[in-house]
């Protein structure tokens, strides 16, 4: 198949670049960076975009098979719009050139649920933290994304993780179409669930948890690790 994949310069974005390729799949990777872009391939076409530049998204779209949106932004305290405007870019897109198949990221938050299995500290204190202050206009703009992604027309499914880390391999993770227990993601994982997606039929108009069920890291552990990475 032929996958455009929107943030490959994002961590999870690269790994599901790489895992495309690996799987034998034609891939154009999107990013407003290419010298940068780490991945080399006889398949790969690096494509120079930024999504909020609709004739730059509507040129990467054209001849592909399946869209992956791996867009990602920072917590911070300004607005937020790349999620919304960047996908309204796509959808256009993708509706202007035949393309039918595409699936996003957001966030296990938006199932609007409490988190299984979880104590009451986490429940009452830590996710409203993260998702009400830290990340509100991240959050906000996900849900934008969402209800545009849902009234598009087109063949989407929604991947929405837990917190993210990074493994070198996949793990058997598990889906589900409700908010699963546990706190976390490995990105492998995620974007082995976001290629599975793109080149099947599985979860059509759905909203799908991703989760991590082995080998996850301790909450202090993660912060630590994403805080240097970062």
């Amino acid at each position: 198949m032929k996958i455009v994949v929107f943030g490959a310069h994002g961590s999870t974005g690269r790994r599901t670049t790489e895992q495309a390729l690996a799987a034998g799949h034609f891939v154009t990777a999107v990013t407003r960076r290419p010298d940068g872009f780490p991945l080399t391939h006889p398949a790969l076409r690096v494509a120079v975009a930024d999504v909020l530049d609709p004739d730059a998204v509507d040129r990467a779209v054209a001849g592909q098979d399946a869209v992956v949106s791996a867009l990602g932004v920072p917590f911070g305290r300004r607005p937020v719009t790349v999620y919304s405007t960047g996908l309204a870019h796509i959808t256009r897109a993708m509706t202007g050139h035949g393309v039918s198949r595409l699936v996003a990221v957001t966030s296990t938050f938006l199932f609007g649920t409490e988190a299984p299995g979880e104590g009451l500290f986490f429940r009452k204190v830590m996710e409203p933290l993260v998702t009400r202050v830290l990340g509100r206009t991240v959050y906000a703009d996900m849900r934008r994304m969402e209800d545009a992604v849902r009234h598009s027309g087109l063949a989407w499914t929604v991947l929405r993780p837990g917190g993210l880390f990074d493994t070198d391999t996949v793990s058997d993770y598990r889906l589900a179409t409700r908010r699963l227990p546990g706190r976390y993601t490995s990105r492998a994982d995620l974007a082995h669930a976001l290629l599975r997606h793109a080149t099947g039929e599985a979860h059509v108009h759905a909203f799908v948890d991703v989760r991590t069920t082995e080998n996850t890291p301790g909450m202090l552990d993660l912060l630590r690790k994403e805080a240097l990475r970062k």
